[in-house]
């Protein structure tokens, strides 16, 4: 296991702590208050759990410290943050940018002075593992982003015909099909499922407007494509 696979287990440490292992309702209670948040502290507990474990080696415990007390004290400041005149809107963004880049900086750091030795032997493929984190940002990562970007730009619109959560399962499952397709490079399936979308969505007027599901629909495919390719690059 070399650096880009240290850094890449780390980020996926980052993706489950921030996105499957914590609800909505937590988040914003975390983000609402602050310290004074009791979650906010296992979260932190959690952070340093995954770090050291995604890490595969026993003497990575104090970087996975300094993981956890950064993220800790993001975290807790973050409702500042949200509520500042002229960056509230852009605070998720910047927000995850400063843990990503705390991240990468302690794992570069900690190569140059510790070394990199996993406690166990176990061959990493860095293309699998790239594969596997474009999966899992295509899921919920990827739902968030976007309603972040509709938030930050101020983009509102109602319905009473959309199901509860269907525009999130419709997404999950157009952005996991088109990264797969992009993998085995079938193109064409990309562009006949956007074709289809098209179709099915632009040809209910019941549905939500024309520009907000366009925006949503280009964001989603876009955020797979942009996976798709990093993957085949490597």
């Amino acid at each position: 296991m070399g650096l880009k696979e240290l850094i890449l287990l780390q980020f996926i440490a980052h993706l489950c702590l921030d996105y499957f292992f914590q609800t909505d309702r937590l988040a914003k209670q975390k983000n609402t208050i602050g310290f004074k948040s009791s979650f906010l502290y296992w979260h932190a507990l959690v952070c340093f759990v995954l770090a050291w474990l995604f890490s595969i080696q026993i003497s990575f415990v104090f970087a996975a410290a300094i993981i956890a007390i950064t993220h800790f004290l993001m975290d807790g400041f973050k409702h500042h943050l949200n509520n500042s005149k002229y960056f509230g809107r852009y605070a998720f963004f910047i927000d995850q940018a400063i843990h990503l880049i705390i991240l990468v900086v302690v794992v570069v750091l900690f190569d140059k002075w510790q070394g990199i030795n996993p406690s166990i032997d176990v061959s990493i493929n860095f293309k699998y593992l790239l594969i596997i984190t474009g999966y899992l940002v295509c899921l919920k990562p990827a739902n968030i982003f976007i309603r972040e970007v509709f938030k930050s730009t101020e983009i509102q619109v109602s319905s009473d015909n959309e199901m509860p959560n269907a525009g999130k399962v419709i997404g999950v499952l157009e952005r996991i099909l088109t990264l797969t397709f992009i993998i085995v490079s079938q193109y064409s399936a990309v562009g006949f499922l956007i074709a289809a979308k098209s179709i099915l969505r632009y040809g209910n007027n019941e549905t939500l407007k024309t520009e907000y599901v366009l925006i949503g629909t280009m964001l989603s495919f876009g955020i797979a494509v942009i996976a798709g390719i990093i993957i085949n690059f490597f």
